[in-house]
């Protein structure tokens, strides 16, 4: 089965998929006029405008919504992973992959604003496969689309942070895996019962908090670390182009291993941050997607680069080549993942490091599993529109509850290759979406523009722009 597992991620997550990640956040980037470095001051003033209604979150919490999915274990194990298998280098593509993902995060998550809808409840509804279907006119696309996602997000990805979580709390606290699920199970049932409006609550309470205390203890450990952190931006450069004798062998590695990280990380075009953006309560669909594209560099700028240089900094890491030959040896018998992290603070912090890294994994991953759930059923809402089919609900639930509580017994590699799986396909299928669906985002962006130059408050009209199918915004 690992055999079978391995060449379909082998196939999925081919150089292909790779240079289509980098090559649509560059395009984006230069259709978009780097909207992601020039818009950086929007991003933060529309973050904390606007409030939520009774169909919709507020912009905040879409935020947070959002980055729950986003920082999770990839934040942590994964980037101990990239750099084991890609040498420094890797966190360089990672920054890459951010920094470009940001204008494709943008573009996919206007695209759900413009097409989002109300559901039978009332509430605002949207993602890749609403509008696949009314952009694109593809249903077939766009189911394939939603299946795959609830497959994904509902039953391959939840496994991986689970995973992530059961062995930090074994490694700190010597908690049996069993234990943790039993403990996953429950409070993740709580949440996923209460709906839509507990998630966001949850979200907005939790994120803020465990991302700024994890950056906090990592600039802590970089200040103990001064005379080294020089050194360690040198060595980053310095591999991910090639330039150090020690990595040269890894250089592909560094860049393969780099982007697939960056992208399980900030998630920019795998699909999954366009459905909580499509929830918030906004004037204008340009607007979220800013918000939406600020995520981007709170994950990956902020939060992998402190796991990075809490690693590189304390020289605690492995780095292997394909056929398993180690370079450098500095942590003999821990795997890549959440122990590399839990050392390099445990050098500084000693008796407090293992067990603060496990406390803010099983925050980042438990919140990243919650934004999962969301995402799975936004796509049973979406299948269930024509015909309603309540037990579809009920046995996502179900199945996202045994998919955690198998994952945190099963082997971390086939983990994480079951979400490698998840991540590629998903990928695959909105990135060839948003670019040929592209145009609805560039005029919403231009016509923001031009309203906000006229010293305007931006409201969206969608005939005006010859933009056909958004029917939610012709009601308003």
């Amino acid at each position: 089965m690992d055999t079978l597992i391995d060449a379909i991620n082998s196939l999925i997550w081919s150089k292909a998929l790779i240079g289509l990640c980098l090559g649509t956040g560059l395009y984006f980037s230069i259709r978009t006029r780097f909207m992601q470095v020039r818009g950086f001051g929007e991003m933060l003033r529309l973050m904390f405008r606007g409030r939520r209604s009774d169909a919709g979150v507020s912009p905040f919490q879409a935020l947070a919504m959002s980055l729950s999915g986003r920082v999770g274990i990839g934040n942590i194990a994964g980037v101990a992973t990239a750099i084991t298998f890609g040498g420094p280098g890797a966190v360089f593509w990672m920054w890459m992959v951010a920094f470009l993902g940001a204008s494709t995060a943008y573009v996919e998550s206007t695209l759900a604003q413009i097409y989002k809808e109300k559901d039978d409840r009332g509430l605002y509804r949207g993602g890749p496969a609403y509008y696949i279907e009314k952009a694109m006119g593809q249903k077939w696309y766009a189911w394939t689309f939603a299946v795959a996602t609830v497959i994904a997000t509902g039953l391959l990805l939840p496994g991986v942070q689970a995973n992530g979580i059961a062995t930090s709390m074994q490694t700190a606290f010597g908690v049996t895996p069993t234990v943790t699920a039993a403990a996953i199970a429950l409070t993740l049932g709580f949440i996923i019962f209460g709906g839509v409006r507990r998630i966001a609550h949850f979200a907005e309470f939790v994120v803020p908090f465990m991302a700024l205390g994890y950056i906090v203890v990592a600039v802590a450990i970089m200040i103990v670390n001064a005379d080294r952190v020089p050194g360690v931006i040198a060595l980053i450069l310095r591999s991910a182009l090639g330039m150090e004798s020690a990595f040269g062998a890894v250089l592909g590695l560094a860049v393969e291993w780099g982007v697939k990280r960056g992208v399980y990380s900030n998630e920019a075009g795998q699909g999954t941050g366009p459905h909580p953006a499509a929830a918030a309560e906004v004037s204008h669909p340009a607007k979220q997607g800013y918000v939406q594209a600020f995520s981007i560099y709170v994950d990956t700028l902020l939060v992998c680069s402190a796991t990075a240089f809490m690693i590189l900094s304390t020289g605690l890491y492995n780095v292997v080549t394909r056929t398993g030959e180690k370079l450098v040896e500095a942590l003999p018998g821990v795997e890549a993942g959440p122990g590399y992290a839990q050392r390099a603070v445990e050098s500084v912090l000693p008796g407090y490091g293992a067990g603060f890294v496990a406390i803010a994994l099983m925050f980042f991953a438990f919140t990243t599993i919650v934004a999962y759930y969301y995402m799975a059923e936004t796509n049973i809402q979406y299948i269930n529109r024509k015909v309603h089919r309540p037990w579809l609900v009920l046995a996502l639930r179900i199945g996202i509850l045994a998919a955690a509580s198998y994952g945190t017994v099963r082997s971390a590699g086939t983990a994480w290759a079951l979400g490698d799986i998840g991540v590629g396909l998903m990928a695959w299928l909105n990135i060839v979406a948003i670019l040929i669906l592209q145009k609805p985002a560039l005029l919403a962006l231009a016509d923001y523009e031009e309203q906000k130059k006229a010293g305007l408050e931006p409201v969206f009209d969608p005939d005006a722009l010859g933009i056909r199918n958004a029917g939610f915004w012709r009601r308003r």
